[in-house]
């Protein structure tokens, strides 16, 4: 007989491993099943009193033959087939009928799922409890639907829907292809989506797919429609242009021949009011210049007058002036004269005085000079003949150095050859008596002689042996000798090597020192040959001219600094100088320079003043004449050598250099200008 524990038991036994059955552990008819909103426990006490249906029949006919739809609807007539096979009805029977009949009517029609879910316990708007509705969702199979269409292909279409919607995407995929499914296929791999399946009659889609084809529809769409507005917004704005163009020809024309009209006119009163003006402004110049004319005459004759007296008093005062002035003049200039002369003759006195005095000192100085150069040259001639004395007696120094070593080798040899004598003599002794000895023996008789003998021999033997250790070391202290003598020898060798690169650094030296010495020689002839010059100088002086105060030279010179100054009328190499007796004795104490800083820097002055754009007087370049009158006085034709020559060529050529630099600058600037006014007319040209 079956009863509830017998049913659990065959619960357990048959889904003992099913993952949603769970078997709990303290009961023996209970059973929990694990739905997917939680497990529920379900007691089988009484599972088979509650499974049955104690509804007659004929109750149940008459209630569903209720005119209550309410009443009917609660007692549905059961079918056919269900009465016929079995009279026993239960609850479980009847409800997997429904069940079934359930599932016929959604397989029969296209579900659509609303869920409502309650959002909060107080039934008032605008409040939700997230706890509560997550719990209605998760026992409503919300949750778990979504979780099984998101595995699945929750999206589906078929090829003409999926074409018809999404065929703007590829549009090459669909022109001259006929296969609807091959198009598909086609445009879903161009868009790069993965995971869709191909059916037979429609496309699967995962979730999220559908939204980016839409999303790229949008996109294309949205392209296309603003490209179809530009088009039609160009055409429109071009519509405008053409209507506003005709119109603003149309409007300017009239508006110019409005402005013609108009401009013609004002010229029209302009040339009139203009010959107006110029009939009245004639009338009126007329009238002002006679009144001028008469006006200005009468001034003239007046001021005419006036200034004739004037002139004619003038004239009076200025001859009475003229009389006084040459008479002042005259007195003025004769006194003048008398003071001047007297001035000039002491000038020229206390200036010859001077220059005879300068004279002296550089005659002094260079005799002074030209002794410090001869004792130099005779301290040098001594440094010479001392070096070449100790060269000469480092040479016989060497050369009886090396006779004292040939002397000694020579005894060394000597010696040696004695030595190996005395040893070749004695081996030959020792031979001698060993052979006398191996007589001896031979001939003695054979006990007592033998002895003897042997006895004698010993003696001998003893005898060579200490003659031949003597010999071995007076051998090896030959030998000592001999090794001591080739370190001597060694050293003596570098000592001589020493010496002689002592001898040709001297030589060295002896060398410059003469070099020295030679161009000692030439500056002496030098300085003598400038000597000889300056005393043809000094003894050809002539005396100075007495130049007037009214005199105007153009080259001035002074006699101690060679300042040299360029004026208008005329160039002379030197001039008086009138100074004071208190400036000539503070010029005297002053230290006086030797003659050839005075000439450098007279040189110096020359090159500088040349150095400066000086023109042209009188058809003559002052330059020229300056360089020539300078070199005259200094005599630099008659000396033999001198370097004021190159300087002066060198200046000139840099002079030269600068000028045609400047002349290519000029030359570059005005091209330049050239070119950039014609790419000027060339812009406005263009732009024109």
């Amino acid at each position: 007989k079956s009863t509830h524990e017998t049913f659990a038991q065959k619960l357990y036994q048959t889904f003992q491993k099913h993952k949603r059955f769970v078997k709990p552990k303290l009961s023996r008819t209970d059973f929990a099943i694990a739905h997917y909103a939680g497990e529920v426990l379900y007691q089988s006490d009484q599972f088979l009193d509650k499974n049955k249906d104690y509804v007659v029949a004929e109750h149940q006919e008459l209630l569903s033959a209720s005119r209550c739809s309410f009443i009917a609807g609660l007692f549905p007539p059961p079918p056919e087939e269900t009465s016929k096979s079995s009279k026993f009805s239960s609850i479980g029977a009847r409800f997997k009928q429904q069940l079934q009949a359930l599932m016929d009517t959604l397989n029969s029609t296209e579900p659509h799922y609303i869920r409502c879910v309650k959002p909060n316990n107080v039934l008032k708007p605008a409040i939700f409890e997230n706890v509560n509705v997550m719990q209605q969702l998760r026992c409503g199979g919300v949750l778990e639907a979504i979780r099984i269409s998101c595995a699945g292909y929750p999206t589906r279409r078929t090829f003409y829907e999926f074409l018809h919607r999404f065929g703007i995407l590829a549009p090459d995929a669909i022109e001259g292809n006929c296969d609807e499914k091959a198009a598909c296929k086609r445009i879903l791999e161009k868009k790069g989506l993965i995971g869709f399946q191909i059916g037979k009659t429609k496309v699967f889609l995962r979730a999220g797919q559908m939204a980016e084809l839409d999303a790229r529809r949008t996109e294309v769409l949205s392209v296309a429609a603003k490209t179809i507005q530009g088009k039609i917004r160009t055409h429109i704005m071009r519509k405008k242009f053409v209507s506003l163009r005709k119109a603003s020809v149309c409007f300017q024309a009239v508006w110019r021949g409005t402005l013609a009209c108009k401009l013609y006119d004002r010229m029209r009163r302009q040339a009139a009011s203009v010959k107006i003006q110029k009939n009245q402004r004639g009338h009126q110049a007329r009238r002002s210049y006679k009144l001028q004319v008469s006006s200005v005459l009468v001034i003239q004759a007046a001021l005419r007058a006036m200034a004739a007296r004037n002139e004619f008093r003038h004239k009076k005062r200025s001859k009475a002036a003229v009389t006084i002035q040459a008479r002042y003049r005259c007195h003025r200039a004769h006194s003048y004269h008398k003071k001047l002369k007297a001035a000039a003759i002491v000038a020229q006195c206390r200036w010859r005085g001077r220059i005879a005095r300068k004279e002296l000192r550089k005659l002094k100085m260079e005799a002074r000079e030209t002794g410090a150069l001869k004792q130099a040259k005779d301290k040098l001639e001594k440094t010479v003949e001392e070096l070449t004395w100790r060269v000469q007696l480092e040479k016989r120094m060497r050369t009886d150095l090396e006779e004292a070593k040939a002397q000694e080798l020579s005894k060394f040899q000597s010696s040696m050859d004695a030595l190996q004598a005395k040893l070749d003599e004695t081996n030959a002794v020792l031979l001698k008596e060993r052979e006398a000895a191996k007589k001896a023996i031979a001939e003695a008789p054979p006990v007592v002689k033998e002895t003897e003998v042997i006895v004698q021999d010993t003696e001998k033997v003893h005898t060579l042996k200490a003659e031949v250790d003597e010999l071995k070391t007076s051998l090896q202290s030959e030998k000592q000798r001999a090794d001591e003598l080739e370190k001597k020898r060694s050293e003596e060798a570098q000592a001589n090597e020493e010496k002689q690169k002592k001898i040709e650094e001297t030589e060295v030296k002896i060398r410059q020192f003469q070099d020295y010495l030679r161009r000692l020689e030439e500056k002496l002839s030098n300085v003598e040959s400038e000597n000889k010059v300056l005393r043809q100088q000094a003894v050809s002086v002539a005396p100075a001219k007495i130049l007037s105060g009214r005199s105007k030279s153009n080259l001035q010179r002074n006699a101690e600094s060679g300042h040299v100054s360029v004026s208008d009328s005329k160039i002379t190499p030197e001039s008086a100088v009138v100074a004071s007796p208190k400036k000539e004795y503070d010029i005297d104490d002053k230290p006086q320079k030797s003659l050839n800083e005075k000439q450098q820097e007279n040189q110096d002055l020359l090159i500088r003043c040349i150095a400066q754009h000086l023109g042209f007087a009188g058809n003559r370049p002052v330059a020229a004449c300056i360089i020539y009158k300078c070199l005259l006085h200094w005599r630099s034709f008659e000396v033999e050598r001198t370097s004021v020559f190159d300087r002066i060529i060198q200046t000139i050529g840099h002079a030269i250099e600068v000028l045609t630099m400047r002349f290519n600058l000029t030359i570059n600037l005005s091209l330049s200008t050239v070119m950039l006014n014609y790419y000027f007319l060339c812009f406005i040209d263009t732009g024109q």
